[in-house]
């Protein structure tokens, strides 16, 4: 499928978008510092793959690996009432650096983005503690704000996303996201993934008008997405603010 760009309507927001940013009040994003090898992050991705059997066993208990490291990675986690409760990893790729996860599984489609003088972000380690789940069936609204800000802030012209099968119809919904291939494998997990993504010019405002606890303020990213692979303690969400400076035509 080629990189068509999309049509979607853009309803008004929803009470459960709405009620979203009350829970915001409660959420923030760490950013991950790759010198902590140990970081709460890396272990609760490997117990999220154990629990279903998506990876072997480890003598540390966590999962980490080369991506990690890499200067265009920017990893987060999310908490709720200082309770650690979902994690993302995002590559920004692009002409300088075009590293990224998914390309490994499809480089021509990827590469091609690149080579036209694009940027993607690639969200990818998306995990979750399995308790905190079923507590807030939000969480992949809150983690994957974290991408939909990137997209803002490193004026991306797509988002893609490598799911599995079963989760795609959550991308289509939220996202506008079009198929781009078919299954693929990715490092050591054992379930297959497809490739989406989502055109950013046309799909941001439409995604922050539907769902504006997405929003967010130049300060919030400045702060989440700042160089240097430093651990960033406790970034408040903006959403709130955002909306407020935007009904007072003062968009931020």
């Amino acid at each position: 499928m080629s990189l068509a760009e999309p049509t979607l309507s853009s309803p008004a927001p929803s009470r459960f978008a709405t009620s979203l940013i009350d829970l915001l009040d409660r959420v923030q994003y760490r950013r991950v510092s790759v010198d902590e090898q140990l970081d709460p992050v890396y272990r609760l991705r490997y117990e999220a793959y154990r629990r279903e059997e998506f990876i072997p066993t480890n003598s540390q208990q966590v999962t980490r690996d080369r991506y990690d490291e890499a200067e265009n990675c920017f990893c987060f986690g999310v908490y709720i009432d200082e309770r650690l409760v979902s994690s993302v990893r995002l590559h920004i790729a692009g002409p300088d650096d075009p590293t990224s996860p998914s390309a490994a599984i499809w480089p021509d489609i990827l590469g091609g983005i690149v080579e036209k003088g694009q940027v993607y972000i690639d969200p990818s380690r998306f995990t979750a503690d399995h308790e905190a789940s079923l507590e807030f069936p939000a969480i992949p609204y809150l983690t994957l704000r974290t991408a939909v800000m990137a997209c803002e802030h490193f004026k991306a012209t797509y988002c893609i996303s490598s799911v599995r099968p079963e989760h795609s119809a959550f991308y289509r919904r939220v996202f506008g996201s079009e198929q781009l291939a078919g299954e693929g494998y990715w490092g050591e997990l054992t379930f297959p993934v497809c490739l989406y993504a989502s055109y950013i010019p046309v799909m941001y405002p439409r995604v922050i008008r539907r769902y504006p606890f997405f929003d967010s303020t130049p300060e919030e990213r400045a702060a989440l997405f700042a160089p240097g692979h430093k651990g960033i303690v406790g970034i408040t969400p903006s959403a709130r603010q955002a909306q407020r400076l935007q009904m007072l035509g003062l968009d931020a």
